[in-house]
């Protein structure tokens, strides 16, 4: 039988033993969690009995998710269970792997690893049936991200994802999550958000890739191991920081040389943990789960003093020329005829138009978390929450200039942190809102943002107030490794708290809305989008354009675009959005 070698394999000194392992480089070890011999899904279904495939499909991509019926004999018993799980590939034979591929589509079936939109489909049916048949719902995690396409903008999957979360979140059952192998990025959290999170010893668990991560901070790729590093990628650490609760030990060595003894120790270890989880009464489940999601997190606080030394109510509103009523037509304008465009432009088609030039698409500017504050509360009744306003993010990493980018960035924006949560009203009618400032580190998903909605979602369901969240970001921040990712679906459970209350969540969907922000709170309650706003998907348009080496189509990710693709279904102008609000909020307090 043919194998597949990584280069430090080859080197004679290397054994697989446990001290050999740990000498490897971060990037080694992060090779090794996708080494193609490691156990796929499919090879861990011998652990079960009665299995049995459900959902089966031809949709494109809908294998890198399979699901199915099984059952677990444990100490206590036979436990019924769905299984989902991701399948990189389709087989963990190296010479079959080999050959398969060989065959005309295969590699394009397979889509190197990467789940789409009916992957997504496919796993939120079986979570919904195992409700129905009282399953105990176990995730199996393999993929290097989901599915960077405009196909799969085309197919929703930012929102597909999201309601995986919500899915968990709200589930009846007990949930189980393995990380098998590597687990990267909006493609593995989609089905991490689970009671328990266990991981192989030597997978990895992360937000981004190391690549990706090196060429973000250092405008190269080939610093992908120091990335590597600084990223804190590995089981081990994953457990330290306590995002997974814990290990599956390879007891012989990695999973790929020994993948009989790593098979048997997940199976000893899921036998362990659905023992403790049956223990809870069904009707417990959900609480138990509010409590294991509420201790998910680390962030620091700062005094009145330090918020004082660069607090601004600050507004990025572009202002009314005075003695005309144009403004500056912003630099490299360019007509659909390629042509420059000169002439200024009329500052009440620009107020119109959302800030965004009706001849080339261009953003004049991002409106601050005080403008949103200003347009969707009535006049001076913002007051924010004392439980959240000394809440800041901590560089838990030591990651590269994090902390000081972080004092960089209050001063710039006049916030402690890129979201803030307060009470206010709307016509009259009391609110808690919580508003993103994109100019703080791009408003991207972090820890304290994760704290900060559950903390403000308590509020809500202390007061009994309808919960507004605007929403833009351009994804989970690298800063804070995999930790901030994990914050995701943390706020889907603070959220589904809220609307198993019955009470309302309104998301004002802004530009822009990426990653980590759309597959979390963008992807809740009743989405109100922003007229002329874009940039709103999963994946950003210049990371779909350099991996499918095509341009995207116009209005790509427009209010406009995602309308025609039935997503975007209330769309809000700025000047009225209020009035809108207004409406939803008087219906709740009406009934």
């Amino acid at each position: 039988m043919k194998h597949f070698y990584l280069p430090f394999e080859k080197k004679q000194d290397f054994d697989y033993s446990a001290a050999a392992i740990e000498k490897l480089s971060e990037y080694e070890k992060y090779q090794l969690s996708f080494h193609p011999e490691r156990p796929k899904y499919l090879d861990y279904l011998q652990v079960f009995k009665n299995v049995e495939p459900c959902f089966e499909s031809n949709l494109h991509g809908s294998n890198l998710i399979q699901t199915h019926r099984a059952v677990l004999d444990t100490a206590s018993g036979p436990v019924k269970v769905m299984l989902v799980g991701q399948q990189s590939s389709p087989t963990s034979n190296f010479e079959q792997l080999q050959q398969l591929m060989r065959k005309n589509g295969t590699a394009e079936q397979w889509n190197q690893g990467m789940p789409t939109p009916a992957s997504y489909e496919r796993a939120l049916k079986a979570i919904k049936l195992a409700e129905k048949e009282a399953r105990l719902i176990i995730t199996m995690i393999d993929t290097p991200g989901a599915d960077p396409t405009e196909e799969a903008e085309s197919g929703g999957i930012a929102w597909k994802i999201g309601h995986c979360m919500q899915a968990l979140a709200e589930a009846s059952v007990p949930t189980i999550s393995v990380i098998m192998n590597r687990g990267c990025s909006g493609g593995a959290i989609a089905l991490t958000g689970c009671d328990i999170v266990l991981a192989m010893e030597y997978s990895t668990y992360l937000v981004i890739s190391p690549e990706a991560c090196s060429s973000i901070l250092f405008r190269t790729r080939d610093k992908a191991n120091l990335a590597a590093e600084i990223s804190q990628i590995t089981s081990k650490e994953a457990l330290h920081h306590k995002i997974i609760d814990a290990i599956i030990a390879e007891p012989d060595g990695p999973a790929h040389r020994f993948p009989q003894s790593a098979i048997a120790s997940l199976r000893a270890s899921l036998c362990n943990h659905i023992e403790q989880l049956s223990a809870i009464p069904q009707e417990e489940v959900f609480d138990a789960r509010v409590q294991r999601w509420k201790q998910i997190g680390r962030w620091d606080r700062i005094t009145e003093e330090e918020i004082a030394s660069f607090e601004q109510h600050r507004s990025r509103r572009i202002a009314r020329p005075e003695g005309n009523m144009f403004v500056q037509r912003h630099k490299g304008c360019r007509g659909s005829d390629g042509k420059r465009i000169y002439d200024p432009v009329l500052y009440s088609a620009l107020i119109d138009d959302n800030y965004v030039c009706k001849d080339c698409g261009y953003r004049y500017t991002r409106l601050s978390a005080y403008d949103y504050i200003d347009i969707v509360l009535d006049q001076g009744s913002f007051r924010e929450h004392e439980a959240t306003r000394h809440l800041v993010d901590l560089d838990i990493l030591g990651f590269p200039g994090y902390s000081q980018k972080i004092l960089e960035e209050r001063k710039k924006t006049g916030i402690a942190s890129a979201l803030l949560t307060g009470d206010g009203t709307v016509g009259g009618k009391p609110v808690v809102i919580c508003v993103t400032d994109f100019g703080f580190l791009g408003g991207s998903f972090c820890m304290s943002t994760g704290e900060k909605i559950w903390q403000a979602s308590q509020i809500a369901l202390d007061r009994k107030c309808p919960i507004i969240i605007q929403a833009a970001g351009g994804g989970a921040r690298m800063h804070e490794g995999c930790s901030s990712m994990v914050s995701i679906p943390k706020i889907h459970v603070a959220l589904s708290r809220v609307e198993k209350a019955g009470i309302p969540v309104l998301t004002i969907i802004t530009d822009p809305t990426l990653g980590g922000v759309a597959i979390g709170f963008g992807s809740r309650g009743i989405q109100l989008f922003e007229h002329k706003a874009g940039n709103i998907g999963f994946s950003g348009k210049r990371v779909i354009e350099q991996y499918t080496g095509k341009k995207t189509s116009h209005d790509f990710q427009t209010t406009t675009w995602l309308q025609e693709k039935g997503y975007a279904k209330h769309i809000v102008n700025p000047m009225s959005m209020h009035m809108d609000i207004e409406t939803i909020i008087n219906d709740f307090y009406r009934n």
